[in-house]
């Protein structure tokens, strides 16, 4: 993983070093609260329901073990023993003290962390695949052109006060597991048939009060001007984009009001002015960025008898055998594995994490995956590099830890925002939901016969649940006071990209276990033989889930 040097570390001392005296004006008096504003969200600092809410940026999900104890240390010490995994691959702690928020960013600092551009009207954190580097799927590795990104997009004077906020996404495997067509731009990463390698650039993808899913504006876009390109696209945007209403300022409006034809043809035109410049990427730049990501040490091993030797363990224990079922996938060397601890027990907020919890992650990380762990965009934790002779003995303390839960890609791992319980702006509570579901789906047996569903839950418009590409999806809505939730269903955020059609008309919160319990009935019922969920809800349509639904007790 890419290792800040003196040059990132100088960048961020004086941004600390500004931010600390702004907050001090603030705290004074001599900055008002509108000023203030674009200050602290760019530093990553909100202000929510009962306190401030700090984002801490994770680049496209790496984080090494002295990182992890660096944000242990600061749950325990400035927070309240906790902090939550978002949906960008982010680290979010809910309880800081405003006064003490420089005094963080400067210990983050000391291990290369930040929430600098976490937050604020500029381009934001960028994502990938949790498992970028190691899976068997991987076309190109998309690590070292984040990287590329990132570096670029920090403090670029142009795009700081955009007229909204910017998100990208890259992935570079067949299968997209970063969600590339719902972001302001999404970059896949492909081979012409020449074998060279370039980019699918996806633009225009959003979710929140409209959800869009982006259009492709180019096939195949040279890897050596993705910065170019990408200035050219936020260029038109800066250019044209409203900032006369925030509702209607993001990318994906702006495309559709242009349409994507006369939007493509814009930046074709801006890009032929940047495409020969400074921004043009050389060989040498993008081998200087893939050699952050070279392989670890591995071991030269025996897939055939390990394998054994895993059979075996998983044959004599049940328990075992599901775990390696749900949380363990296929490493593209020989004799490895790639784990995902599960932060989804039932009782405990999806994706929050104690400190605690965060020193045993980077000890687990340290002892079986070379130092490195990976957040992911279903608010999970990865560590990539695991033995398989060593996934028993893992399995064990992870058990003891309370990440081994079974349920990964299960209707219990829930992708879930803080909601009413912290966030200012939500409209209904999202964590008391995820939970009673849970609940309502506790015989993993039953569970695993379902097999794949994501079941995302939003506490309100802005989606940061992502309930929009759930295939089961879950807002929740504001009715004279009260709390109430719609139900969508039909939504994904993978290759076939598509958003969720909602139900019909909302429901209270006791209700919500009865509904999704009646919506798993109605699939159970209609299914084919291995037919997932979203295949079946597509092949049916919604009519059958509806009537079952909303059918009057006799």
């Amino acid at each position: 993983m890419y290792i800040y040097d003196e040059y990132d570390h100088s960048i961020l001392r004086q941004r600390i070093a500004q931010f600390r005296d702004q907050t001090a004006r603030f705290l004074a008096g001599d900055l008002k609260p509108e000023q203030f504003l674009p200050l602290r969200l760019q530093n990553g600092l909100y202000v929510q329901r009962l306190a401030p809410m700090l984002r801490i940026n994770v680049p496209y999900g790496m984080v090494n073990s002295t990182q992890l104890r660096k944000l242990a240390h600061i749950a325990r010490h400035y927070d309240k023993g906790y902090c939550h995994v978002s949906t960008r691959q982010n680290i979010q702690y809910n309880w800081p003290d405003l006064t003490e928020v420089p005094d963080i960013l400067a210990e983050l600092a000391e291990v290369g962390m930040h929430g600098t551009q976490s937050s604020g009207n500029c381009i934001r954190n960028t994502t990938s695949d949790q498992f970028a580097g190691i899976a068997p799927d991987e076309i190109i590795d998309p690590r070292p052109y984040c990287e590329i990104i990132r570096q670029w997009s920090s403090f670029h004077p142009e795009f700081a006060f955009l007229p909204r906020k910017f998100k990208i996404a890259v992935t570079g495997s067949t299968q997209d597991r970063a969600a590339v067509q719902v972001h302001d731009i999404g970059l896949q990463l492909v081979l012409n048939d020449k074998g060279e390698v370039g980019f699918k650039v996806y633009v225009g993808g959003g979710l929140g009060r409209t959800p869009v899913i982006g259009v492709a504006i180019r096939e195949f876009l040279p890897e050596e001007d993705l910065l170019s390109y990408l200035e050219a696209i936020l260029r038109v945007y800066n250019l044209y984009g409203r900032r006369d209403n925030k509702y209607k300022a993001r990318i994906k409006i702006l495309v559709r009001a242009l349409t994507p034809e006369v939007f493509a043809q814009k930046v074709e035109d801006e890009w032929q002015h940047l495409k020969d410049g400074y921004n043009k990427l050389t060989q040498e730049e993008i081998n200087r960025a893939k050699g952050f990501f070279t392989a670890p040490a591995y071991e030269t091993i025996d897939n055939t008898a390990a394998q054994a030797a895993l059979d075996a363990q998983a044959a004599e224990s049940i328990a075992f055998g599901k775990w390696l079922q749900r949380n363990v996938r296929e490493h593209k060397v020989a004799g490895y594995a790639a784990v995902t601890l599960s932060l989804k027990p039932t009782g405990v907020a999806p994706g929050d994490i104690t400190d605690s919890q965060l020193e045993v992650i980077a000890n687990l990380a340290d002892k079986y995956s070379f130092g490195e762990a990976r957040t992911t965009h279903e608010q999970n934790i990865v560590l990539a590099d695991v033995k398989k002779a060593d996934l028993f003995a893992l399995w064990q303390e992870c058990k003891a830890a309370g990440f081994a839960t079974p349920n990964i890609g299960t209707i219990t791992d829930i992708i879930c925002c803080p909601g009413g319980d912290f966030c200012s702006l939500a409209n209904a509570k999202s964590i008391p939901i995820a939970e009673a579901i849970q609940r309502q789906f506790e015989d993993l047996d039953y569970v695993y016969d379902l097999g794949d569903i994501d079941l995302n839950i939003s506490g309100c418009m802005n989606a940061c649940g992502h309930h929009h590409v759930g295939h089961i999806g879950i807002l929740g809505v504001d009715k004279s006071g009260k709390e109430f939730y719609q139900v969508q269903l039909g939504g994904n955020a993978g290759n076939d990209a598509s958003l969720g059609d909602v139900l019909g008309p909302s429901f209270g919160a006791e209700d919500m276990p009865a509904v999704i319990q009646k919506i798993v009935d109605v699939y159970l019922a209609n299914r084919t033989e291995e037919e997932l969920f979203i295949d079946t809800y597509r092949r049916i349509g919604a009519a059958p889930f509806k009537e079952k639904v909303y059918a009057k007790a006799h």
